[in-house]
């Protein structure tokens, strides 16, 4: 059964209400929510060694990996724990759905490879070979040099790295407009793979101002962690405690990956159905 969606204007101030709802849903189920984004990047991780149609198909499950985190979202809310089933789950409802789903996921995987592929075309694959040399340069800046300690200069990025990730860049936020909203609204809403990038696109297109706000949120946030994760190393330098900044970064970062993924489900709510949440904020548990 599908349910009746609205398409609404919500204020631009709403976008960081999503990025603060996201990491009210981590800290209700932080095993639960820190868990499935664990298992995500494990499976990122174990697909490098794998052949490329492998790594193709994980990149056309990658809209299903959303919709996923949004159903976990919706059972932390409801005070269920969220399970890794909610990955499958939207496949298992009817196979007109299923097959929606698989269409978007492999229409997306498609896009995203053959603009990359473009992009490699468009600068001669300048940018694959600047990226290596920098990472090489910054390789060889982290070994320490014959007194024992690194060097002080840093290698300078080649300006053709900078322009090559703003080219790829722009094409991932260009296709992920569409699909952003589109795998929800199909198991939700139950629309058809056309219908659902076009109300995608339109709905974020709408609340082009919320979302502005809600990308600068995260910017935001990613920039005080890194402020953080510095004052950190500073303080742990002069303790003696340095060994544990590796871990303290990985569970910073998984945190912050679960809050993201989480907040996409008050993307959607905000925007299609009956507005996000208001007691998430207020909630004690």
């Amino acid at each position: 059964m599908a349910l009746t969606l609205h398409l609404q204007n919500v204020p631009a101030a709403n976008g960081l209400l999503w990025v603060r709802h996201g990491f009210k849903i981590v800290q209700r189920a932080p095993l639960g929510m820190v868990g499935l984004f664990s298992a995500l990047m494990l499976l990122n991780l174990l697909t490098l060694a794998l052949p490329a149609p492998l790594r193709f198909l994980l990149l056309a499950m990658m809209p299903l990996f959303s919709l996923g985190f949004m159903l976990a979202t919706h059972l932390v809310l409801q005070g269920k724990r969220p399970v890794p089933s909610v990955f499958i789950a939207p496949l298992q409802l009817t196979p007109e759905r299923r097959n929606t789903q698989l269409v978007l996921g492999f229409s997306f995987a498609l896009l995203t490879v053959g603009g990359l592929l473009l992009a490699d075309q468009l600068d001669g694959g300048a940018f694959g070979t600047a990226l290596d040399k920098f990472m090489e340069a910054m390789a060889q800046a982290g070994q320490p040099g014959q007194d024992g300690k690194p060097p002080a200069d840093m290698p300078s990025a080649d300006p053709v790295l900078f322009s090559g990730f703003l080219l790829r860049l722009g094409w991932i936020a260009l296709i992920s407009t569409p699909y952003w909203h589109a795998p929800a609204l199909v198991h939700w809403g139950g629309q058809g793979v056309l219908q659902a990038l076009f109300s995608s696109t339109l709905g974020v297109w709408r609340n082009r101002g919320a979302f502005s706000v809600y990308m600068l949120g995260w910017l935001g946030v990613q920039l005080a962690a890194s402020l953080g994760g510095g004052m950190l190393s500073a303080a742990f330098a002069l303790t003696g405690l340095s060994a544990l900044l590796p871990l303290l970064g990985i569970i910073a970062m998984y945190a912050l990956g679960s809050a993201f993924y989480a907040s996409l489900y008050f993307t959607f709510v905000d925007c299609f159905m009956f507005g996000a949440p208001k007691d998430v904020l207020d909630s004690k548990t």
